[in-house]
């Protein structure tokens, strides 16, 4: 039985609601209510009374409580003006790929505009719930949106693939809007069918020429504006000695994804014998690098029969005749084994591919 402790994917943080005047305050409540789970923060030169109302928080100075809680939720609705919106969240601004969608919504609930991260922070869709919860117009100005045109950055977000140069969505999606195919290296399919053939072209990768898309689990040298997509499918099994520590746990990761060419951006799990459980090392491991850890019992380890290195040590004192290996393949679905058992003094590992 698989045991699983850490989610790769931490579920997103809940949307704040900012309201500073009467008529933003009624707004604010009614958005609240149409957004569940969602926190309504108050201004308390109209909201004193409200203290005990549940999801919602009273505030002194919008700045400052802004600043504190920015990084907090996945999304925000200030329901003021847009100036006041980008005073005050400029400097808290740090790339599209981490921000939270900022949604500005008027005083009179006319217009929701999605203002920041209107993609991967999910502002355009947020600006679509909030103008339908409030009967107002959606304002979305991203060039791809308006025109109808695919975005890559938003069809690597709902494919759950890490996006590894962020700095080159601009190109792809230019190349989108002017017409011009790019250069597609997708060897699972992850995005191909999200693009219509007038998108992409099978032209090399090496055409200096043309735009380029680079999705895979592979390292590859490519160029500095080829927009590298990572898909989570490599699950890494892990046997140590009690009492390793996550640094050397770690090391040896990065040195054996170095020499075999593989992205830590693709590894969607780890995965171990449930003797571990209790393993300081492997926890700190999966914890720090926010992958998931899962654990598997005898019974299973031993169901896996395309183990390509079994140990007559880790049988006698385990009772399995591989742990990392098995524990890869496992946790890859029963994918196949692309690099057998690697050993230190301490450490094994085996890196195993989705089906």
């Amino acid at each position: 039985m698989a045991i699983e402790t850490l989610k790769n994917k931490i579920p997103q943080a809940p949307i704040a609601i900012w309201s500073i005047t009467p008529n933003g305050k009624i707004l604010g409540q009614k958005i609240k209510d149409g957004l569940k789970g969602s926190t309504l923060f108050v201004s308390a030169k109209i909201g004193k009374n409200d203290k005990r109302e549940k999801n919602t928080i009273i505030f002194e100075k919008l700045s400052k409580k802004i600043q504190f809680e920015f990084n907090k939720f996945s999304g925000h609705v200030f329901i003021f003006s847009t100036g006041i919106a980008v005073r005050i969240i400029a400097p808290l601004l740090n790339s599209k790929i981490v921000d939270p969608g900022v949604v500005v919504v008027d005083d009179n609930g006319i217009n929701a505009i999605s203002l920041i991260s209107g993609h991967l922070g999910g502002a355009n869709e947020l600006t679509k719930k909030i103008a339908a919860i409030i009967s107002g117009t959606p304002v979305i100005t991203t060039a791809t949106d308006i025109n109808n045109l695919p975005a890559i950055d938003l069809i690597a977000k709902d494919k759950g693939l890490f996006i590894e140069t962020p700095q080159n969505i601009k190109h792809i999606n230019m190349a989108f809007l002017m017409g011009e195919p790019v250069s597609l290296f997708d060897p699972f399919d992850f995005i191909k069918n999200d693009l219509p053939k007038p998108f992409w072209t099978n032209k090399s990768i090496e055409d200096h020429a043309i735009k380029k898309i680079f999705c895979s689990y592979e390292t590859r040298e490519v160029s500095r504006e080829t927009l590298i997509l990572r898909p989570p499918v490599l699950s890494i099994g892990i046997g140590c000695n009690r009492g390793t520590s996550c640094k050397e746990l770690k090391q040896f990761l990065f040195m054996v994804l170095k020499k075999e060419n593989l992205s830590v951006h693709s590894i969607c799990q780890f995965a171990t014998a449930d003797i571990k459980k209790d393993e300081i090392g492997l926890l700190a491991l999966s914890k720090e690098m926010k992958i998931q850890i899962v654990f598997y019992d005898k019974k299973n380890l031993n169901s896996v029969k395309t183990i390509m290195t079994p140990s007559t040590m880790v049988e006698k004192h385990l009772g399995v005749k591989s742990v990392c290996e098995a524990a890869a393949i496992l946790a890859a679905s029963n994918g196949k084994l692309i690099v057998p058992k690697k050993k230190t003094k301490d450490v094994t590992l085996a890196v195993a591919i989705k089906k």
